[in-house]
């Protein structure tokens, strides 16, 4: 039997400070990063995702970061895909690779090496849905979701139109929900030796840190980051221009709100999404949860 290599994940929500700590840990156990967030893979998109920049990377490597141009297509299956090339790269370099970031749904897939069933498709469904969607907006595609897998309608976010559709195509081919199949793979027993961290804090203090960051983002030029990407021609139609603070930002330049608006809406939705990132890693099993607040990343480290 083949033994298992190691892995370390290093999750949470946003703004716990996953960051600094994946890389002091790096430093200290000799890895590299691979980032497990679907937005800092976009180049051009640098202060509203809060990537890691080279000058904060300490001279520890880091992949999965500005990899992609904004307007090309990256989910799930791209990111396991990728992320498995890169794990080769750190094994074949003795190194031990730490898989940081806050999107679940990525780990818990390239963790349990799960199958999406890819060739499950039916592209006219599919169409017809995005038509319709278009129409009656993603309320109404959410609804359409729980109506067949209350699940999923509970896991993925209103905004996330191609995993709801997903939902129903993939319903209306198997009669069966696709939160079941998944629920399935997550029973899979893990090809890797792993140890799973979930970072926390008191629920005010992580939401005085979001609206803090969120503050910060907007002083360091994020008005200015999505003017330039609108000026490229990108636009809400794009899944990266979906992320937080994008979305909101562009409300603001096509005159829909105020810039007041907008940013407190920005600092509403990261809460709600930190919320559902906790749910989230609630439902992984084998996972460490540590309580930082008060701690310093050292400490952290040592426990």
């Amino acid at each position: 039997m083949t033994e298992k290599r190691p892995m370390v994940i290093l999750t949470g929500p946003t703004a716990v400070g996953k960051t600094a700590l994946s890389i002091e840990l790096a430093k200290k156990i000799n890895g590299s990063i691979i980032s497990a967030d679907s937005m800092q893979v976009y180049r051009h998109m640098d202060i509203g995702s809060a990537k890691v920049m080279p000058e904060e990377m300490n001279g520890v490597k880091h992949y999965l970061i500005d990899e992609f141009e904004p307007d090309e297509e990256f989910h799930v299956v791209k990111f396991v895909e990728r992320a498995k090339e890169h794990l080769e790269e750190i094994y074949a370099e003795e190194k031990i690779p730490i898989i940081a970031g806050g999107t679940g749904f990525y780990i818990q897939a390239l963790l349990y090496d799960i199958d999406f069933e890819d060739t499950c498709e039916d592209n006219a469904y599919r169409t017809q849905l995005e038509d319709k969607t278009k129409e009656l907006g993603n309320e109404w595609l959410l609804e359409q979701v729980r109506s067949v897998d209350p699940a999923s309608a509970e896991a993925i976010h209103a905004n996330n139109t191609k995993r709801l559709i997903r939902a129903l195509e993939y319903f209306k081919l198997t009669g069966r929900p696709i939160s079941e199949h998944n629920e399935k793979q997550r029973q899979k027993e893990s090809p890797y030796n792993f140890c799973y961290f979930v970072l926390n804090r008191d629920r005010a203090e992580l939401y005085r840190r979001i609206d803090l960051r969120v503050d910060q983002m907007m002083e360091q030029g994020l008005l200015k980051e999505v003017e330039s990407l609108k000026a490229m021609g990108y636009d809400r139609s794009y899944v990266s221009m979906q992320g937080l603070g994008y979305k909101e930002l562009l409300s603001y330049l096509d005159g829909e709100c105020t810039l007041d608006d907008a940013v407190s809406q920005i600092k509403q939705s990261t809460r709600h999404f930190a919320k559902r990132q906790l749910t989230w890693f609630r439902r992984e099993r084998d996972v460490t949860w540590l309580d930082i607040d008060g701690a310093k990343n050292e400490d952290v480290i040592s426990i």
